[in-house]
């Protein structure tokens, strides 16, 4: 695999990240009520700006941006607004993990991009989840 490979491989996954919070962040603000509506707008809109920046990314290395699915699975029924926070550090989480990867495979700007993303999500997932975790997307995942 040669690094221009593995940037752009990089750079689509944080791309698949990005289409799956978009969606899932439809679902949080359906259910997150008053209190955490002005944050679920502010992350949607984040990664709606996030998500167009990989596309272009994407085309730039010479590849064609992985398409958004129509729906996506959620790991759990999404009812109140306790189940929605939990839905938005997860989503936060999954999106820190694949920035981490971004973060070995870029230089440069891009680097410098990849890790502002996962700081970004980093701050979100503690916000929903009242604490941090001390190295984010850096979990050893399975």
């Amino acid at each position: 695999m040669t690094k221009d490979k593995g940037l752009l491989d990089a750079t689509q996954a944080a791309l698949a990240a990005e289409h799956a919070a978009v969606y899932g962040y439809g679902v949080v603000g359906g259910r997150v009520g008053s209190a955490g509506r002005a944050e679920a707008n502010a992350a949607y809109t984040a990664h709606l700006a996030r998500r167009d920046a990989l596309r272009r990314a994407v085309r730039a290395l010479g590849g064609t941006p992985k398409a958004a699915a129509a729906a996506y699975d959620l790991p759990f029924p999404v009812t109140d607004p306790d189940s929605a926070g939990r839905l938005a550090a997860q989503l936060e989480d999954k999106v820190a993990d694949v920035y981490s990867d971004l973060v070995r495979a870029a230089t440069g700007d891009a680097r410098g991009d990849a890790a502002a993303a996962l700081s970004d999500a980093a701050v979100r997932a503690a916000r929903w989840r009242g604490s941090g975790v001390a190295f984010p997307g850096l979990a050893e995942r399975a």
